[in-house]
């Protein structure tokens, strides 16, 4: 008795922290989605609470779905995985044909239902981390080639919105899986360099993510043009320094910082923050991914492993590339920071796959 007390506390703990610490990131991205976007909100609808506004009921309905999915035994989304392939696939078709996807600055990448913009790109990444854990969960041989056709074609698809960040995050994620899998691994010796020159093939057929590139090399060749984004990313950044200018204080979100409150919402918070307190924001990141690894080590069975690692890397490589491509790493991408960007599809969706590894973590065995 004393020790499955002692099991259920230390199960409960880990519970608590998965849902503790999302939670605190989201409340944290409130806030500075309301101090990134009142001016462009008023300039646009006049009312600087529109954003928040619409942020506050997306986290109210992740928490919603987070608390459902809780409940809902993980292993049952295996009847659901091709389901949701071929409607992600559908859907990916669909959101490319004029009049029925919307277009903004030359990307087709929404449905536009008026209150609410959705994108089939997020559920590409909820979707690939289902079915390849449904897939996966038998070590099966020679299903490579049918692993890269499935990845191939959802990677060309959003390639063609065009989005090369979330295709590059889908293929990574994928990735993880199958090596979590263990299935025919000397394989991924060779795709790995075969897609970084693919990528780099891509970049140089298309010009636009060619003066990207070059942008991330040089941001002074064009500080009007494609260097204009990066540029006002480390202006916000650098004017910050340690301590920041403090809580509504920021410059940049008077329109000279492009996407200020979905991609580049981390400039915002480096400038009224400074360094500590984005390092306290990375520090809460860390905390969380923690967590997650933790649920991969007492997954109870081989499906529940696959899925947690993909849920882990999805959040992960999200985090890594948003705050990478913030301070010059990395050529900037359309890749929102979770939890924190403003955005329906995103946070639903994280919140989506942090109910299902609360689900993994209830039935784990606790080491």
């Amino acid at each position: 008795m004393i020790i499955s007390n002692s099991i259920k506390k230390r199960q409960n703990q880990k519970i608590f922290w998965l849902f503790f610490l999302p939670l605190i990131i989201s409340i944290i991205g409130v806030f500075f989605v309301f101090e990134a976007s009142s001016i462009k909100s008023f300039n646009e609808y006049r009312d600087s609470f529109r954003y928040l506004k619409l942020q506050l009921i997306w986290v109210g309905l992740g928490v919603l779905i987070m608390f459902f999915m809780s409940l809902f035994d993980y292993h049952r989304l295996y009847y659901w995985s091709l389901f949701l392939m071929i409607l992600t696939i559908f859907l990916l078709f669909l959101v490319l044909l004029p009049g029925i996807g919307h277009q903004v600055g030359g990307a087709r990448r929404w449905f536009d239902f008026g209150f609410f913009n959705f994108q089939p790109t997020e559920l590409a990444k909820l979707s690939i981390i289902i079915y390849l854990s449904s897939w996966f969960i038998n070590r099966e041989r020679k299903r490579f080639f049918s692993f890269l056709i499935l990845v191939g074609l959802l990677m060309f698809l959003i390639i063609l919105q065009p989005d090369m960040g979330t295709a590059t995050i889908i293929f990574f994620i994928s990735i993880a899986i199958y090596f979590l899998a263990g299935i025919e691994l000397f394989y991924l010796i060779f795709l790995i360099p075969i897609a970084g020159l693919f990528f780099l093939f891509l970049i140089k057929i298309s010009p636009y993510r060619l003066h990207r590139l070059f942008a991330f090399f040089n941001p002074k060749i064009d500080p009007l043009g494609i260097t204009y984004h990066i540029n006002q990313i480390l202006i916000s950044l650098a004017n910050g320094g340690i301590f920041g200018r403090g809580f509504g204080a920021s410059r940049q979100k008077y329109l000279f910082l492009p996407e200020a409150h979905t991609d580049s919402i981390f400039a915002i918070i480096g400038e009224e923050m400074g360094f500590l307190g984005s390092s306290l924001l990375i520090i809460l990141f860390f905390l969380f991914s923690y967590q997650m690894f933790k649920t991969i080590l007492v997954a109870r069975d081989r499906y529940g492993r696959l899925l947690a690692g993909g849920i882990f890397a999805f959040f992960n490589f999200q985090i890594l590339v948003n705050l990478a491509g913030m301070v010059n790493l990395i050529p900037l991408t359309g890749v929102p920071l979770p939890f924190i960007s403003y955005g329906g599809s995103n946070l639903l969706v994280s919140f989506f796959l942090l109910g299902i590894l609360i689900n993994i973590t209830k039935q784990s065995r606790i080491l």
